[in-house]
């Protein structure tokens, strides 16, 4: 058995047995706000409990490091998505403590890709097409100074209307403390 025959096996009883019912909601936030928080696996049931959100309360955008690196990237146009389409009125952006994009490391991450099949061809074949690797594959130091430049990438983003506020948190991976960084409302 794989973990993909597992799923599947799993989704077939959950759907004949009706589990999905309880799900059941509109694709429009009933609370009116698009989240961009990290895919770190501890936040997958603890943040929407830490935030008091229910199925179909937020559109949930995820990320590694919940960062805005490019303004025109799939992150910021799944956050104009959710503003303009979706009928969110605010955007929270959720980094968290001891997250592996502090600690991300280029030449670790290099060795990695090596140590699984990419080659230095491909590696040089992307470095001379102009991709900086080295800064594109590198985190950050502090998660509260990126934090406030994911809030600043999208609160200063053409497309954004000026009125929506950009909220910038950091959560606690263990406890789920919320600590504020920016408040989208005195911005």
């Amino acid at each position: 058995m794989t973990l993909l025959n597992d799923i599947l096996t799993f989704n077939e009883e959950f759907v004949a047995e009706n589990k999905y019912e309880r799900y059941i909601t509109t694709k429009f936030p009933n609370k009116k706000m698009v989240i961009l928080t990290c895919m770190d696996t501890r936040l997958l049931e603890l943040l929407p409990h830490a935030l008091n959100l229910s199925n179909g309360d937020v559109k949930l955008v995820k990320n590694a490091g919940a960062m805005v690196v490019h303004p025109f990237g799939s992150i910021m146009r799944s956050i104009l998505v959710a503003v303009y389409e979706l009928k969110a009125d605010e955007v929270m952006i959720i980094g968290h403590h001891d997250c592996g994009m502090s600690a991300l490391n280029y030449d670790s991450m290099l060795d990695k890709m090596k140590d699984r099949g990419i080659s230095d061809d491909t590696i040089s074949t992307l470095e001379n097409s102009g991709m900086d690797l080295d800064k594109w594959l590198t985190g950050f130091s502090s998660v509260e100074e990126s934090v406030s430049h994911s809030v600043k990438m999208v609160k200063n983003h053409p497309l954004l209307p000026p009125k929506v506020p950009v909220h910038g948190l950091v959560i606690d991976p263990k406890t789920g403390k919320l600590d504020l960084v920016v408040d989208g409302y005195k911005a």
